[in-house]
């Protein structure tokens, strides 16, 4: 794995260029082109240290765009997904096959990498660690491929050990920053961790030595005959598990049954190192992962106020002699149409007099800068539309009778009436199906639901209730609608050759159940957690990632270490090996007798099952006992490390990084930008009555380009009214911002002489 990039975490220079144009007011399409990729970069924090020259500025562009990343994943999810049909293989396909497709993918790789080494200098590319990384694993998984088809050719034992490297390709890409930072926490964190755990291992083999001499000369048996703690290595790997409660009580049966007195041995040995060393291991992960987090985060803004900083001075023109330098409105238009062309005219004035408070036509340094955070700022548009029936009979739809009715189903009430239903319909899901009045009840249940979905279309806007990011419309009309079409065909299978088909019947049950999930959305403290989960998932997908990658090289080499080793029989195969997973060695083991034979490293899914069933520790210490008896004792040390690697660093880090996002979104208010505009909003009076848009899973899952509610709402209205999602991040790194955004000057830009030159020097950063 490749060293941490640190030329990610700094701003860009010139390459002695200079800044184009002067600051003139005269702007080419190169200096907005130029100012674009650094607004645009300060945005989505893209750190890449490029060339400023015209060509180099056309070619970024281009590594930019969205269709080359996206290809750039498509082929690293295809060439990980190559292990699937290699050898031990799911679906067995020819090593020719499988060969060519894998050097596709790193032709891909390789053109991408030269497209980036086109971008940036030379001199720079080369010192940059990621990228030495991948031309390592490029030529290194060349070099395997050829050695393993001339050992195939002939017939010698092959195997293919640059597979591990596959998933590094995921953390080196320069898309993969996110990925990165938490391979560098995760090295930050460990010479903490290492201490901690040497005092812990020195507990553990005190203990272990203590129980040696305690109980292994007292002749006491395990449960299946075998000697207790008489072998020191043996009573070490036991007390390991113990740590993680996989074998209590079993590990320490034998000694409470010969006497009480052994208890508190293993009391106080869970005391200590379960709950004081693990406790200990949670809380050095947190604060050093807390400390170093905030460090690069600090680096991070301050790289992006570089790049804003950088284009203020492409952009920049003098108002007065010897006046401060300012960006116009005109400028400040053209580069926000160019770094997000989708944005409404509306929503850009409205940023602009977010930014312009004071009504000048220009704005200087401190404002400009502040223009990547506030694109991160989602704003919802809420368009105004009548409703058809509005439209199309005026005199019924705006009538007495029928405003009292909209009136009612936009009442809190409707809402609580239908999620009684709701409970109601989940008590019936839990009654006997077989009882006619029960079954026949869901016919009741899906009326219900099926009139409310059409008495909300009869008050709010069709277009309105099914925009694009109405989440929960979409959610109960597919669900109802699903539902009645399974409850259908059911039915009607069952009435033409009276046989109910289970799996239709599965399909109702699953997505009547599913209707629960929206009562939930009704109870305002759920709500709160529910979506505090929903913003900080994308930083949670990161650490997903990064156990993926784990997963992978551990698989891999699980694969070649303990492939066909177990088998699995199916149930009704009459092979007396299925006894013993074919493999005699197991006879009698715990392994066999529990039936574990499934799980195996015969091929990559198998594997990635079995690596999530150690991820849990439940009975860990079976499934490695069980390869360590068909293979050597030295193989529990793979399912130790594996132990080591993910439950005490990964999943600790994991635990600390959700614990400090949920305590910043749960409990801080929004940020001074997010104020800022909410009151700008407010003093347009174009703000939407926040009272009526509750902060729920629907608004969680808004973006843009929403409408408004029913065409009689909407009646006196502007046309285009604005609301804050609140709380709401484009970005990872606009959450990681968030969290540490009291600690950050908004006026620290890190200005050096060397800016006026062009050009940025390095920020360092410690990586002790």
């Amino acid at each position: 794995m490749s060293e941490p990039d640190k030329s990610e975490d700094i701003p860009d220079e010139s390459a002695g260029k200079g800044i184009p144009n002067g600051g003139n007011a005269a702007k080419s399409k190169e200096d907005f082109d130029l100012a674009a990729i650094y607004v645009s970069d300060a945005q989505y924090n893209r750190n890449i240290y490029f060339d400023t020259s015209p060509q180099s500025v056309r070619l970024y562009l281009r590594y930019n765009h969205w269709i080359p990343k996206v290809l750039l994943f498509f082929f690293i999810v295809v060439d990980l997904s190559l292990a699937v049909f290699e050898e031990p293989a799911v679906f067995p396909v020819s090593t020719l096959y499988t060969m060519l497709v894998e050097l596709l993918c790193l032709l891909v790789f390789t053109l991408r990498l030269v497209h980036y080494a086109k971008v940036i200098p030379r001199d720079k590319f080369w010192k940059d660690p990621k990228n030495i990384c991948i031309i390592v694993i490029l030529v290194l998984t060349l070099v395997d491929m050829i050695i393993y088809e001339a050992l195939v050719a002939t017939d010698c034992y092959a195997v293919r050990w640059s597979r591990v490297l596959r998933p590094l390709l995921l953390v080196n890409v320069t898309e993969g920053r996110q990925l990165r930072r938490a391979f560098r926490s995760i090295r930050n964190a460990l010479p903490q961790i290492f201490y901690v755990f040497l005092l812990f291992m020195f507990s553990l083999l005190i203990f272990s030595l203590m129980a040696l001499k305690l109980l292994g000369k007292r002749g006491l048996k395990t449960i299946d005959g075998a000697p207790y703690f008489t072998n020191y290595l043996e009573i070490v790997f036991d007390l390991y598990v113990l740590v993680t409660t996989a074998n209590s009580p079993d590990v320490m049966m034998p000694a409470y049954n010969a006497s009480f007195v052994f208890a508190i041995f293993f009391i106080l040995y869970i005391l200590i190192n379960t709950y004081i060393f693990m406790s200990v291991f949670l809380a050095v992960v947190y604060n050093n992962y807390k400390k170093y987090l905030k460090e690069e985060v600090r680096q991070l803004v301050r790289t992006k106020r570089h790049k804003m900083v950088r284009a203020f001075a492409v952009l920049q023109e003098q108002r007065a002699e010897g006046g401060e330098p300012v960006v116009n409105q005109a400028n400040w238009n053209q580069i926000v149409k160019l770094v997000q062309p989708n944005i409404s005219n509306a929503h850009r004035e409205l940023l602009w007099s977010v930014s312009d408070d004071n009504n000048q036509g220009f704005i200087g340094k401190v404002a400009f800068v502040q223009l990547a955070d506030l694109l991160n700022i989602e704003v919802i548009t809420l368009k105004s539309r009548p409703h058809p029936l509005q439209s199309a009979c005026p005199a019924f739809y705006l009538s007495a009778p029928s405003r009292l009715l909209c009136r009612l189903i936009q009442h809190r009430a409707f809402v609580i009436v239908y999620d009684l239903i709701i409970l109601v319909n989940a008590v019936f899901i839990g009654l006997d199906e077989a009882n006619p009045l029960i079954a026949n009840s869901e016919w009741v249940f899906l009326a219900l639901y099926l009139l409310e979905i059409l008495l909300k279309l009869y008050v709010f806007e069709p277009r309105a209730f099914f925009s694009r990011h109405s989440f929960w419309n979409w959610f109960d009309t597919v669900i109802v609608i699903s539902a009645l079409i399974a409850t259908i065909v059911n039915s009607a299978v069952t009435s033409s050759v009276n046989y109910t088909s289970r799996q239709i019947l599965d399909i109702v049950f699953i997505l009547r159940v599913l209707r629960l999930i929206r009562v939930v959305d009704s109870i305002k403290r759920f709500r709160a957690i529910i979506n505090t989960l929903i913003r900080i998932g994308p930083a949670i997908l990161t650490f997903g990632q990064l156990i993926i990658v784990v997963y992978y090289i551990f698989a891999m080499v699980g694969m070649e270490l303990f492939k066909g080793k177990v088998k699995f029989y199916e149930e009704d195969s009459s092979d007396p090996a299925k006894a013993y997973c074919g493999n005699p060695l197991l006879k009698g083991t715990a392994f066999a007798q529990l039936n574990y034979c499934k799980n195996n490293f015969n091929n990559v899914v198998s594997s990635y099952i079995l690596l999530v069933e150690l991820t849990v520790v439940n009975q860990w210490h079976v499934l490695s006992s069980g390869f360590a008896t068909v293979t050597h004792m030295s193989a529990k040390l793979f399912f130790i490390l594996f132990h080591i690697m993910v439950v005490i660093v990964i999943i600790n880090i994991f635990v600390a990084f959700v614990l400090e996002a949920f305590f910043v979104e749960y409990s801080v208010d929004k940020s001074d930008l997010q104020t800022s505009l909410e009151r700008k909003i407010e003093e347009l009076e174009l703000a939407v009555a926040q009272e009526k848009l509750e902060d729920n899973l629907v608004n969680a899952m808004e973006t843009i380009d929403n409408d408004q509610g029913t065409g009689q709402s909407a009646n006196n209205k502007p046309g285009l009214m604005f609301k804050i999602a609140s709380k709401r991040y484009r970005t990872v790194d606009a959450l990681l911002q968030r969290m540490f955004e009291a600690d950050l000057d908004p006026e620290d830009f890190a200005e050096n002489d060397d800016e006026a030159n062009g050009s940025f020097a390095n920020p360092a950063f410690s990586s002790v």
